[in-house]
């Protein structure tokens, strides 16, 4: 009678084991399981707007509104051409701040032109290789660009590159500012610029779409 007792004992023991075992092995075997299901469910649609994503920022060419701008005057047009162009900005701001002084300004405005002056600008453009197209602007000073612009022409290389000059003024226009950039930008091709008084610079959107469509910069 022990013996028999003794078997069942062991029989059921070897039962137990045998079902912890399999059960062990079950669990173990489960996440890699789901995870791999789950790979396999990701459906094709979903790589393809990855893919599309990506290439979505690459884009053929690139422009630039590059402004001084010390009334504001300058500032609103340049604003109308990066609306109208989609553009990148670049606001130049001297390291030294001009004074809020109209005829304080107008001063230094000719002691820096007779000094031939360089002010240093605060901030930098980055890679500004990318871009194809810069359109810089400016107040007109005395018949001239501020010389701050000067300073931009000298730091950046723009060969290759169509540059586009825009300017608000009482009634002076351009000046011989085209020319100028010619000169400093040799390898750069100077498209005709825009002229905006000072008067209408509060609403310029009419005056730089027409411009734009006459210079052929937009598509």
């Amino acid at each position: 009678m022990k013996k028999l007792i003794s078997v069942f004992t062991v029989i059921t023991l070897m039962l137990t084991f045998a079902a912890c075992s399999n059960n062990t092995n079950h669990d173990d075997s489960s996440p890699a399981q789901q995870q791999s299901d789950t790979q396999n469910t990701v459906p094709d649609e979903e790589s393809d707007e990855i893919n599309d994503a990506s290439a979505s920022t690459e884009t053929d060419s690139k422009s630039l509104v590059v402004y001084f701008s010390w009334s504001g005057n300058t500032e609103n047009v340049a604003k109308s051409i990066q609306s109208q162009t989609d553009s990148d900005i670049f606001e130049i701001i001297p390291a030294t701040s001009y004074s809020d002084d109209y005829d304080t300004v107008l001063d230094l405005a000719q002691e820096e032109q007779r000094n031939d002056t360089r002010p240093a600008i605060s901030g930098s453009i980055e890679n500004i290789e990318q871009y194809d197209v810069v359109y810089v602007g400016f107040p007109n000073w005395w018949g001239d660009m501020p010389m701050i612009l000067y300073t931009f022409f000298d730091t950046y290389d723009l060969s290759d590159k169509t540059v586009a000059l825009f300017c608000t003024s009482g009634g002076s226009g351009l000046s011989n500012t085209e020319n100028e950039v010619k000169e400093l930008e040799p390898n750069a091709t100077v498209a005709d610029g825009l002229h905006i008084r000072d008067d209408a610079a509060d609403n310029p959107e009419n005056a730089v779409s027409e411009w734009l469509d006459e210079i052929g910069l937009v598509k």
